[in-house]
């Protein structure tokens, strides 16, 4: 299969960690943004082949995680209403709210339904007039677009029961909070090639230059990320920083600007909350003026919740990168796929599912 087989062999492989070994003369600190990637590293064990004493940090990149807790509790407060269909992407249905979770909320009557796409929704308020159809509409950058165009298309269609409970997020934001925090130890970025698909990499070069961080484009594949740490290696040992492009076959410098254009259209820049983090300022999207006719938040009022975390669940400072899943005293054992406490041991970009998955343990005291 073109662009998958050619990424994942093994001599190269070899060959790229053999020129990192070569090139690295200190034990660098690089952060991995996006949660498949945290994924392709943990289960094909690369962050355990680096050089002696370089260390991968795994980021805030997945989108189910960093969805606030009220953002969950807000969607179970709409499906729970009588003439409400709530739509959402899978992944979100066992990610844990305040004492339940959409999937049981399904169980117990409500009606809530997976579906592939923002768009499907759409149809569906428009084939179901009678009933309020929201779409959770949650993600970085890389799903706006396919949001925006939705809200777009039932705007043309004129439809009045369809609305969206919008939680986006923004990367460059949280990367430069990060940066600002005194303890960060993230000496380099590899920023997420599908993101970057749509944004392309200029707001980027601002927080490299500031920051003096190289940052690197990169895809999902073994030999992407090898290549990527690579790349940001060869930066790190002799001075520079910049952004460069790992993930050339998919991405350009200005990104899609037809996509961009769409999510400027529908929505607007605003402060955000993210999951274990806190809230962050201009690191979201909502709804702007043209379109809050279509705010599920506003039209089912449910924006005043008292959401509440599990108190032994350590997702936030696994989400910034200060610990591992395996430093959580209910990893693997009170937290598990099954029985999750928090939303990375839920989602298929989870840091803490991604050690489950590869069956990483916790050290014994």
């Amino acid at each position: 299969m073109k662009y998958l087989d050619e990424y994942r062999d093994p001599a190269l492989a070899r060959h790229l960690l053999d020129e990192l070994r070569a090139t690295a003369t200190r034990p660098w600190r690089i952060m991995e943004v996006c949660g498949g990637q945290t994924h392709t590293l943990v289960r094909q064990g690369i962050d355990e082949l680096l050089p002696a004493g370089m260390r991968m940090i795994h980021g805030p990149g997945c989108p189910v995680c960093v969805t606030p807790l009220e953002t969950l509790d807000r969607a179970m407060a709409i499906a729970a209403r009588p003439g409400v269909t709530l739509t959402s992407f899978g992944d979100m249905l066992r990610v844990p709210g305040t004492g339940t979770d959409l999937l049981s909320l399904r169980a117990r009557g409500a009606d809530v339904r997976v579906v592939y796409a923002p768009m499907d929704a759409v149809r569906l308020a428009a084939r179901h007039p009678d009933r309020e159809v929201v779409f959770l509409a949650v993600g970085f950058e890389t799903t706006a677009p396919a949001n925006a165009t939705a809200v777009l298309h039932a705007a043309r269609l004129g439809l009045t029961n369809f609305s969206m409970l919008v939680s986006h997020v923004l990367v460059p934001p949280a990367m430069t909070t990060l940066l600002d925090d005194p303890d960060c130890e993230v000496q380099a970025f590899l920023a997420a090639g599908h993101v970057c698909a749509v944004t392309g990499w200029r707001a980027y070069e601002p927080i490299a230059a500031r920051y003096r961080v190289p940052i690197v484009v990169t895809g999902f594949e073994p030999l992407d990320l090898l290549e990527g740490v690579l790349m940001a290696v060869t930066q790190l040992e002799s001075g520079r920083h910049e952004v460069a492009n790992q993930y050339a076959r998919a991405v350009r410098r200005t990104g899609n600007t037809a996509a961009q254009d769409a999510v400027r259209t529908v929505f607007q820049v605003t402060d955000r909350a993210w999951r274990g983090i806190g809230t962050l300022p201009a690191s979201g999207l909502e709804l702007t003026e043209e379109y809050t006719r279509f705010d599920a938040a506003r039209r089912f009022a449910v924006r005043d919740l008292s959401p509440a975390e599990d108190p032994s669940c350590i997702a936030g400072a696994i989400l910034t990168g200060a610990r591992l899943p395996t430093d959580c005293a209910a990893y693997g054992t009170r937290c598990t796929p099954r029985h999750p406490l928090g939303a990375p041991m839920v989602s298929s970009e989870g840091t803490c599912a991604a050690y489950h998955a590869a069956g990483r343990v916790r050290s014994q005291p």
